[in-house]
This record gives C-alpha cells, structure tokens and sequence, in this order.
C-alpha cells in the first residue's frame, strides 16, 4: 500500500502541465531517434545533457526516460521496414518483422511490436513500482565493504557482457578508472594527473566524456560506415490492424516475452540482447506454425523479443535507481545526469527525492499509452524521417554537441577534450572496444574508492574484512565467478569435443 501511495503522489507530479509536455517531448524525439539507423538512446541523452544546467531534474528525467522508452518503441520500425537494427535489442526484430514486411504483412509487424511494446513496458513499470523499494530495503543492510564489492562485481560482468571479450571491456573501464581519477583527491587534497592544466583541477566533467564518446565518437564511425548505395524501404501495404488470428498468436508471446526480459534486465549486465534471443528461441520452439519462421515471417518472432526488449528497459531502471548501478549504456548516460545535479543514485534516494523517483515511475506509465498512441497513427510520419540525409543529421549532431559542451562551463579546454574523446571513442568503436565501462568507470570508479578507502578506515587497515563479511565475499565469488566462468566453460568443452588424445602405436 505504502508504494501506491507513493506512486499516487508520483501521478500529482507527473501530470503536471510542464512535466507531461516534457514526457510528450521525450517520447516524440525517443521514436524518431529509434527510427533512424545507427543512432539510439544513450547517444541521444548524451547529446541532451548540458540542459542540466538549466531544467529541473525532475523534467529532465522524466525527458530522458520518455526517450529511452520511445528508442526501443522506435527501434522495430527500421528493423521491419528496412531491414536495419537501430539498437542491437532489435536484431531479433528484424530477422522475422522484414520478412513479414516484404510478405506484404508490414502492418501486422508494426502493430504486434507496438502493442507488445505497450503491454511489456507496462507491466515492467509495474516491477518498477513494487520491486524497487524492497531492493533498497535490502541495500540498506550493506556497509562500505558490501558496497566495494557490489561495485567490483558490477564492474565485471558490465565489462564482460557488454564487450566484445572481457580483456577489451576491462580496458574500456580501466580508461573510465584513469579519467574519473583526475583532479583533487578528496582525501589527500593533492592533485592528480592533471599535468599543470589549472582546468582539470575540477576533474573532467562526466557530460564532456559522455558526449564526446557517445556523440562525437559515435556519429564519426556511424558517417565512415555509412552505406554507399540506398536502402531498400519496403512501403506500407494492407491495413495497419491486426487480424483475429494474429491476436490470438501474439498475447501468449507479449506475456512470455515480458516475464523474460524484466528480471534479467534487472540482472547486473543482463542488458536486452539476452532475453530478445532467448524469446525468439521460446516462441520457435512453442509456435504453431515454426515452417513460417525463416521463410515469410511468424509474427510470434516479432511480438515476443519486441515485448522481451521494452520490458528490460524497464528492468535496467531498478538497480540504477535502487543501488546506483548502470546495466546499460543508457542508464550510465542517465547515472551522469544524476551526477551532474549532485544526486546519488541509491537506497537513500527513495528518501531523499521522493518527488523524482516517483514522478519519475509515473510517468513511465504515462509514456507508454502516448508512445501507443503515437506509434501506429503516426507511421507514416516516422518513416519519412528515414529519408534525411545522412549528412546532414551527422553535421547536426556535431554541431549541437559543440554547442551544448561549451555552453556547461565557456572552456576552450571542455571542447579539445570533447574531440579528443571522440576520436577516442571512434577508435573505439572501430576496433570493437565497448564505451559504455568507459563511463561506468568514471562514475563509479571514484565511488568504488572512497568505499574501500572507508572499509579499510573503519577496520583499521585489514584487509580481510572484504572476505570475513558473509555478503561481501559472496559478492566478491559471484564476481570472480562471472569473470573466469565462461573461459573455464569453454576449455571444458574444446576438451569434450576434442577428446582422449590418440597415442601413436594403439590399434
């Protein structure tokens, strides 16, 4: 009762006139950013951060949720029609959505991922509102040796899951541990790696690394890739409403789907790549009709990794808000944004800023009936926006982080280290290093610090006290566990394939 309480007072906030302007902003820009390749949510909230120098947090959150959800709702369209996963979460979507397009069913697809969309993004937001508080009375119970080794493990598996090997996304966050050190040690008052350079006292700004990475970075090695002929849009054919069969194939699918993707997005690392693959596995295997996947599209392949997707990105939201830990790119994006206004994400936030939290859960729920409401009517609209000239949206993007970076602080210093980054992180994204521990690091790299610099204080220098506490230890296993798991796996099974080894001389 306490958390419908709340969530009513969540409501009061949330439909405001300010806030539902900006919720309806967010999910507009949200959808158009999912429809266009090879952009997506964290680059576009990346691009928005400097508007938190000047907007409410509240409204600026309530900005970046409606535009993280409208991104997955917008993701399906140019995976049906074009063939072209805007966010990896809709690889599934494009394998039997294009299919059911080019079979003259592009309508189906559309509405089938929009509804689930609805339907999972609804229903997690339920898991938000009822699972949140009991994770922070969990987290209450942890102390400075709980937390280092919280972090440690999210560190691991964030890094593991989210590159292409362990080695390259430890190497990202190590860059994110170097970049977060920089400035005045808040203990020691000594400056460290700042090269004489009077700006970095300060420390780099965290919105300067995640608009050169994700912005920056990102347009460049999206522009360099760029298509040299034109993609095929395959146009819109038949009615956009699904029929009475298509119904009854594609609510048990919304269902599964939504069960799949809210627990392991709120897994540390669980991401939405995960549970999209694992529902189309379990809808091939459950379908009444398997011969149709693979050749003219089942649309149970569309209805449950589109719903498995939307309701991991309500599962992400959970540990970011409940213990301050970002699952995704998205969400380190948003844990920046927490930072730059001076809130820490976390057990005590529920108490603290009970007007942000809740304002922000409600208008969740409010996002997905406009983003249903805009979907479908609007289709037509959203994919005229896949005709704008690449170049030109590429420019656009530059031109607006160059603006909005040296618009936080008039420093010549913010925009050489804006470029920097972003050569940075095209290499990066060139040679297949993951960014998003790059930000993970910067943020919780200085907090993963200050927590084991507290423990050994307290303890008076044992070390021990990370291994001597039930929860600690069993954090610190799950992480070493994550980390040489898959490796020791593997061995297992070359051996298991391979097998006895033949000796020269046996018959």
């Amino acid at each position: 009762m306490e958390s419908l309480s709340s969530l009513a007072g969540g409501f009061a906030v949330a439909l405001t006139p300010n806030n539902l302007m900006w919720c309806l902003v967010g999910t507009t820009l949200g959808t158009a950013i999912g429809v266009l390749p090879g952009l997506g949510p964290a680059l576009t909230i990346a691009l928005l951060l400097p508007i938190t120098f000047k907007v409410d947090p509240t409204a600026a959150f309530i900005l970046f949720a409606g535009i993280y959800y409208g991104a997955m709702y917008g993701g399906s369209t140019t995976s049906i029609l074009l063939n072209t996963p805007g966010e990896s979460a809709t690889i599934v979507t494009a394998m039997e959505g294009n299919r059911m397009a080019r079979s003259g069913r592009a309508g189906a697809a559309l509405a089938t991922s929009a509804i689930g969309s609805f339907v999972a993004g609804t229903v997690g937001t339920m898991g938000i509102t009822f699972l949140a508080p009991v994770v922070v009375e969990f987290a209450l119970k942890f102390g400075p040796a709980e937390y280092f080794s919280l972090m440690v493990l999210a560190f691991v598996t964030v890094s593991a899951v989210l590159g292409a090997s362990a080695v390259r996304g430890l190497a990202a966050l190590f860059l994110g541990f170097y970049l977060g050190m920089i400035g005045i040690d808040g203990q020691t008052g000594q400056p460290r790696f700042t090269f004489g350079i009077l700006e970095l006292l300060d420390g780099v700004n965290v919105i300067v690394v995640a608009v050169g990475l994700f912005a920056v970075g990102e347009t460049l090695y999206v522009a360099s890739r760029r298509y040299a002929g034109k993609d095929e849009i395959i146009p819109l054919r038949g009615s956009l409403y699904m029929t009475r069969e298509e119904w009854s194939r594609s609510w048990k699918p919304w269902l599964r789907g939504t069960a799949l993707g809210f627990p392991i997005g709120a897994m540390p690392a669980g991401g939405a790549e995960i549970p999209t693959f694992l529902s189309y596995w379990v809808e091939k295997r459950f379908s009444r009709k398997p011969e149709e996947f693979g050749t003219v599209g089942a649309i149970e392949g569309v209805a449950g990794p589109e719903a498995a997707n939307n309701a991991s990105a309500a599962g992400v939201l959970v540990p970011m808000l409940t213990l301050g830990l970002p699952t995704s790119a998205t969400a380190a994006i948003m844990l920046s944004a927490f930072q730059s206004y001076g809130i820490n994400p976390g057990p005590l936030l529920f108490q603290t800023q009970p007007a942000l939290v809740w304002g922000l859960i409600a208008s969740l729920y409010i996002a997905n009936v406009v983003l249903l409401v805009l979907n479908l009517p609007l289709i037509g609209l959203w994919v005229r926006i896949l005709k704008i000239p690449a170049p030109l949206l590429y420019a656009g993007i530059l031109v607006f982080a160059t603006i909005g970076t040296y618009g936080i602080s008039q420093s010549p210093v913010d925009l050489i280290l804006l470029y920097v980054l972003g050569g940075i992180g095209f290499v990066m994204r060139r040679y297949d290093f993951p960014t998003a521990p790059v930000i993970i690091g910067m943020i919780l790299g200085p907090l993963a610090e200050t927590e084991f610099r507290r423990a050994m204080s307290i303890n008076n220098g044992d070390w021990t006290v990370f291994f001597t506490q039930p929860l600690s230890a069993a954090l610190l296993a799950i992480a070493v566990l994550a980390l040489l798991g898959p490796r020791l796996w593997d061995l297992a099974t070359r051996r298991q394939h391979r097998g006895p080894e033949h000796v020269p001389g046996d018959a």
